[in-house]
């Protein structure tokens, strides 16, 4: 294969790190007054790196000696974190505006294109080399973001909090890759499966242990998740719909590329821990929502909880298992960021952002429009037909029980009642509750845009993409295999 055609491969993510580049140069001349300018050619280059992506970027294909996969599967990835990195940048300035005591700066998009382009290259890892550095690279810019905020308190310390921790599971991955290398030989995922098809080694189902470990902090399914609440609400609003979104699509794409390729032939040992990871995660995320009054930690509790339902998929270990992972996450995405750009409109009267759930009372009459699509995110969160959120749900439990693991189906079910009961009082909270006083904020023209798409999607209109959804989750879950 010649070096153009590898180079093409991985397109999207060199228009990525290109693009970052000359945007740093630039916001580092240009200052302030070049926020808006960088802003807009930002989300341009994340646009162009989708349109690369339906070329040799999807072909399926082995590039840089085996170190790199261009396929369907990284693809349909892809475009779900170009997409929310994009919204990402979109709907900041105007939170930035509007929050006194930090302005929005050149280098927040440069850092989302650094962070996407990490991303990309975690998803189309065929290596675990090549999976570190694109942890990394995601990784060392998502720290910024969350404290971006320097004057603000909470921002600083979310940040703190996220590059220790993060920089935690990041020893234990490398930890786990080293044994794999040690044991295996090699850090190429065919030579790995290569040795867990072999004689059984301690060291290598230590390394396996360890790998996960890492892999469950990123996707933050518990025991791995304390610094998911903490992180979501101390970070800018534009930043936590971000961390909820994009790096939640490349963590999870991540760990199913692992577990089905790398240590397929190990999938009795990885099977127990994403089990146990799932099944700790749907229950603790939904109990421990319960006793939550600020918005952001609810849906920092419901991202656990959500993760919880993915790893059911995974743990089915099966093709369908996959699409059904994949079909999860586009749903998962769409209601996340649908309910962040609610969060951003939930201010009061001197501008500054409020994130109560008892604010929200009376939002029925005060705000109709907003009201509604928070329930309609709500309760497809919750899992009700006929919203896709039901759907999706459906297509994991679906994939467990033809796996032969129904109990884990059961039990499913039973964490996703449990989780009903929140995401009902919200609604409750804003259709029956006695009236607190009026938001301040108006969504703009754009955010009010992303809004209705996202409401549409998720409501029953979005049957008619199911087709067609299915049909490419199914695609992209067949490239793995």
């Amino acid at each position: 294969m010649s070096y153009a055609t590898q180079l093409a491969m991985a397109l999207p993510e060199l228009v990525l790190a290109v693009s970052g580049i000359l945007l740093m140069l630039i916001a580092a001349w240009g200052g302030q007054a070049v926020t808006r300018a960088v802003s807009f050619v930002s989300v341009l280059a994340l646009v162009g790196a989708g349109i690369a992506l339906f070329g040799p970027a999807s072909a399926g294909g082995e590039a840089f000696y085996g170190l790199y996969r261009a396929d369907a599967f990284a693809a349909f990835a892809k475009v779900l974190i170009f997409g929310a990195a994009a919204v990402a940048i979109i709907i900041a300035p105007k939170f930035f505006e509007q929050t006194s005591g930090d302005d929005l700066r050149p280098e927040y998009p440069v850092l989302m294109l650094f962070s996407a382009a990490g991303m990309g290259m975690m998803v189309s890892a065929g290596d675990l080399i090549t999976l570190y550095v694109g942890l990394e690279l995601q990784s060392l810019a998502a720290y910024v973001l969350a404290s971006f905020m320097r004057h603000d308190t909470r921002s600083a310390e979310a940040g703190l909090k996220y590059f220790v921790l993060g920089a935690l599971a990041s020893g234990i991955l490398l930890y786990g890759i080293s044994l794999v290398y040690g044991f295996s030989g090699t850090t190429l995922f065919d030579g790995i499966a290569d040795a867990y098809a072999g004689e059984e080694s301690l060291g290598l189902l230590f390394g396996l242990v360890f790998v996960f470990a890492g892999l469950a902090f990123k996707v933050s399914a518990v025991p791995f998740h304390m610094w998911t609440p903490d992180v979501y609400e101390g970070a800018p609003t534009p930043v936590t719909a971000f961390f909820a979104s994009a790096p939640k699509v490349a963590a999870m794409a991540m760990a199913v590329r692992v577990a089905m390729e790398a240590m397929a032939p190990a999938v009795s040992d990885w099977r127990q821990i994403v089990v146990f990871a799932a099944l700790a995660s749907i229950f603790f995320g939904a109990i421990a929502a319960i006793g939550q009054n600020n918005i952001k930690r609810l849906l920092a509790y419901s991202s656990i909880n959500n993760v919880g339902f993915m790893l059911i998929g995974l743990a089915a270990g099966t093709q369908a298992g996959v699409a059904s992972v994949l079909f999860y996450l586009a749903v998962y995405i769409v209601m996340t960021l649908g309910a962040f750009i609610i969060v951003l409109q939930m201010r009061d009267e001197s501008g500054q952002p409020v994130e109560t759930i008892s604010s929200m009372a009376g939002m029925s009459r005060n705000r109709p429009g907003l009201a509604l699509a928070m329930a309609i995110f709500m309760f497809s969160f919750a899992g009700i037909p006929p919203l896709l959120g039901f759907f999706a749900k459906l297509e994991v439990f679906i994939a467990a029980v033809n796996a032969g693991l129904f109990p884990l189906a059961v039990a499913g079910i039973v964490g996703s009642v449990i989780a009903a009961y929140y995401y009902l009082r919200v609604i409750k909270v804003m259709y029956f509750d006695e009236a607190a006083p009026a938001y301040a904020g108006r969504a703009g023209p754009i955010e009010g845009a992303l809004l209705a798409v996202a409401a549409l999607f998720i409501s029953p209109v979005g049957w008619f993409l199911l087709a067609p959804l299915g049909s490419w989750t199914s695609i992209a879950a067949q490239s793995l295999f």
